[in-house]
């Protein structure tokens, strides 16, 4: 069995029918430099002429001197009862300029009678023909065996026949497809075998999706039975529940399994990766996402961080530092001694000096967590609480009072949507006094322009920090509209990104309160010394 695993990436197609996902042609591009920079073997492109976005791409990447990737088009065989060198959908491949045909067919009887329409020796026709007359044309022919693992269980003497056809015509790999996502491992693995077994001078992928939540174990199964490409998307975005989270297969055969993939050198970029095409697709990775999400190597019980200060092994499954992430210590009411050394550290605050009272920021800590605060999210609130126990704390600025007015003209009722706010802030900075106002659409973003307003002359930088996100939670819903409301605000400067937060009965105080603090940490984080 090789040691080699063909990675095919369908995010720019099968990912794109994720819901909410839409690439411009300029996102698929980049995708494409992206994969190809960290060493995937095949993109798929999508169908070069479905539409006009489509055949502009097939178009520009042709000249994008791509280092690795192949480039493949995708399309149907030919259509029943149209010869293969008549159908307009292959001749579009081959002029497609991409050096790899991927087309899709019927494996399943029921599929080929019921939604074609046609007959089962017209389908083994058109899978043969297809096949054979884009071989003829020198391309790299991958079949995409469609709905195989049901058609297998309903009637594998056809199915294993579509297979032959292909096969016969000189495909390059045969790709069996879990089209509707319901087979588990174990089905996969043993219908694998057998196909493999059959057919031992044949190349075969797998294609799967998630439905049943199994996706990365079926393709690892189906590695293991003797499968060399594996087919997925990027986060394993894709219609309905996403497709095989190709990421997650290339670490697990990477550093699980022994095959090779990308490389140990490539693989160090998969969390890069990961949260590029998320941006691009404008997803978001999930913080507990298998080895690129923020929360894949993050600790947060005080046992499992004392113990991973002597041991990782006993809570990390791998080296974070191996797929590009990196471990994490996340203090809350459960953190310990250790958790609170080394989140401070990763901070830049040592508090391993004569004098610091740990257990009391840590009872400090607890305490306003019970109250409802949480400092998971937020690493800039907490930074500024350990400073205040050390006595390093010097705020840039003082507030003298503020002020915020909602205002709506138009008399719409619960309709309305052109309100506006106005916010008025009187701050000291030093011996200076300074009044400004700011508008916004909300209240937030009017304190947030006012505040930079007063304090720009002083802090400069402060146009270096960036609102990003803004989230508001009841800790104790039951209390109703009296209940201290959570305010957690991430902002964005040229580091990163880091979090802070605020709690009050009134929804304004907890946004100021989480404002400052972001104004105050983001200045202490560009090195700004405070007058």
């Amino acid at each position: 069995m090789s040691s080699k695993v063909f990675t095919y990436d369908t995010t720019l197609r099968d990912g794109e029918q994720c819901e909410g996902v839409s690439l411009s042609l300029q996102d698929k591009l980049l995708i494409v430099q992206k994969l190809d920079e960290f060493g995937i073997d095949r993109i798929e492109g999508g169908f070069p002429a479905s539409n006009p976005k489509d055949i502009a791409f097939f178009r520009a990447v042709a000249s994008m001197p791509l280092a690795h990737a192949q480039i493949a088009a995708f399309g149907n065989t030919c259509k029943k009862g149209v010869p293969a060198e008549e159908d307009a959908g292959l001749r579009d491949l081959v002029n497609s300029q991409a050096p790899i045909a991927t087309i899709v067919g019927k494996t399943w009887d029921e599929q080929v009678t019921r939604a074609l329409q046609t007959t089962l020796d017209e389908n083994l026709r058109m899978i043969s023909e297809s096949v054979a007359f884009l071989k003829a044309a020198g391309l790299t022919v991958i079949f995409d065996a469609e709905h195989f693992f049901d058609g297998y269980k309903a009637n594998a003497d056809y199915a294993l026949a579509c297979i032959e056809a292909a096969h016969d015509a000189g495909a390059d790999s045969i790709d069996l497809c879990e089209t509707n996502g319901g087979a588990l491992p174990f089905e996969v693995a043993r219908i694998c075998e057998e196909v493999v077994a059959a057919f031992p001078d044949q190349a075969f992928g797998i294609h799967c999706h998630n439905d049943s939540g199994c996706a990365v174990a079926n393709a690892l199964a189906a590695v293991r039975a003797g499968i060399t490409q594996v087919q997925g998307t990027i986060n394993g975005i894709g219609e309905r529940v996403g497709n095989t989270d190709l990421l997650t297969v290339i670490a697990d055969l990477e550093l699980k399994m022994g095959f090779e993939t990308v490389g140990p050198d490539k693989l160090k970029g998969l969390t890069n990766v990961s949260h590029f095409v998320a941006q691009a697709t404008d997803t978001v990775v999930p913080a507990h996402h298998p080895y690129s999400g923020t929360s894949a190597f993050a600790h947060k019980g005080g046992l499992h961080a004392s113990a991973i200060a002597r041991f990782p092994q006993a809570y990390e499954h791998t080296d974070p530092a191996c797929v590009g992430n990196s471990a994490r210590m996340v203090v809350s009411e459960l953190a310990g001694k250790a958790s609170l050394f080394q989140k401070a550290s990763s901070l830049g605050i040592n508090l391993d000096v004569e004098g610091v009272d740990i257990q009391g920021i840590l009872d400090d800590i607890k305490s306003r967590e019970a109250r409802g605060y949480t400092y998971e999210l937020a690493d800039g609130s907490l930074a500024l609480l350990i400073m205040r126990h050390l006595g390093t704390y010097n705020p840039a600025f003082s507030l003298e009072s503020f002020r915020v007015i909602v205002d709506d003209r138009e008399d719409t009722g619960a309709l309305a949507k052109d309100a506006t706010s106005e916010a008025t802030i009187k701050i000291h900075v030093g011996d200076e006094r300074f009044v400004a106002t700011g508008e916004g659409t909300g209240p937030v973003a009017a304190l947030d322009n006012a505040l930079r307003m007063a304090i720009t002359e002083s802090f400069p930088e402060v146009a270096d920090l960036e609102l990003v996100d803004y989230k508001v939670r009841l800790p104790d819903e039951s209390e109703g509209t009296n209940a201290l409301t959570r305010v957690v605000i991430t902002t964005a400067d040229s580091l990163g990104t880091f979090g802070t937060v605020g709690l009050s009965e009134n929804v304004i105080e907890a946004s100021w309160n989480a404002l400052v603090e972001s104004i105050e940490y983001g200045l202490i984080r560009l090195g700004r010394a405070y007058v």
